[in-house]
């Protein structure tokens, strides 16, 4: 009787321990959610693209506001001296190509001492069947120039492994002069909206300056900070909701967590966290601000990477 109660009594101690765990640790399915107050939408994804070269602008080609692709052209700066040096190094490899082509002198080579090598074996076999019908000087001189054309081919030889080579020095040199022209472009990191120009037409440029400023704004995240007690209940790809609040009616989208620090700020005792939002319809803004709730337990899964929108613009609850 006293084994059953022990056993009983051990039972209800290990589930009791097993449920403040799961609690405490955030992995009891349907937690408590952790709200988030002063959520603000930040960029992603922004940078300036520079110039890349230096030289006077002669095509400005985008204005603010406008959305571009990755690798589009935003300014051209001149190029006409790298143009021309293309144009150079384009005529250079087509002499070094020819040049690789050209075996003229290996052919004449080996036919030249095929031909040496024949003329010598006749004069031994007519040595062999007229004795003294050939003088030894005259032998020496045949043989003479069967070494010479093996040598000769051998330098033909050498002369082409030459050419080959001469030919892929010119191939780099005409990579180089269209890298040099495709410099000159100063073209868009990545797809987004042009924000910002600092450059205008007919200005001078240098490597590294600043040009213009792009954002993408198809995904935003939304920053804010946890109580540190909390943030151990939270992991990368719980399901948020975001209320966003301005000037128009409330925003409610969805998201999923992306990041939690490992580090606690040593001031406020805060962890700080983002959630990614999908804004490929465009309606949300960086800058915004709001609320963000997370379900604790309600997960979409690591490898989900789009954020799904909660809705349209609705009224939030009363």
């Amino acid at each position: 009787m006293v084994a059953i109660l022990m056993r009983s009594i051990f039972t209800r101690t290990m589930l009791l321990s097993l449920g403040l765990a799961l609690t405490s640790s955030g992995l009891a399915w349907g937690g408590e959610p952790v709200v988030v107050e002063g959520v603000v939408l930040r960029l992603i994804t922004e940078a300036e693209a520079p110039s890349r070269a230096s030289g006077a602008l002669e095509a400005v080609l985008v204005r603010e506001g406008d959305t571009v692709r990755r690798g589009q052209a935003l300014a051209r700066i001149d190029d006409a001296e790298a143009r021309l040096a293309l144009l150079a190094a384009e005529a250079r490899r087509a002499i070094a190509e020819q040049a690789a082509r050209n075996d003229v002198q290996l052919r004449f080579s080996a036919k030249a001492g095929e031909t040496a090598a024949a003329e010598l074996a006749r004069s031994r076999e007519s040595i062999e069947r007229f004795a003294k019908s050939i003088s030894q000087s005259q032998i020496d001189v045949e043989r003479l120039k069967v070494e010479q054309a093996e040598l000769e081919h051998e330098q033909a030889e050498e002369n082409h492994k030459e050419a080959l080579l001469e030919l892929k020095l010119r191939e780099h040199e005409l990579s180089v002069a269209k890298l040099e022209v495709e410099r000159r472009q100063i073209t868009a990191p990545f797809g987004g909206v042009v924000v910002e120009s600092f450059v205008r037409l007919g200005e001078w440029v240098e490597p590294g300056q600043r040009a213009f400023r792009l954002v993408d704004t198809s995904t935003l995240k939304a920053e804010g900070f946890v109580e540190a007690s909390r943030a151990t209940a939270v992991h990368p790809g719980d399901v948020v909701r975001l209320e966003l609040t301005g000037a128009g009616p409330p925003t409610v989208v969805e998201g999923r967590l992306a990041f939690v620090s490992p580090e606690v700020d040593p001031i406020n005792a805060q962890v700080r966290v983002w959630a990614e939002v999908d804004n490929r319809h465009g309606r949300l803004r960086p800058g915004a601000r709001g609320e963000m709730t997370i379900s604790i337990g309600e997960s979409q899964g690591r490898g989900d990477r789009q954020p799904r929108d909660a809705g349209e613009h609705r009224e939030a609850p009363r």
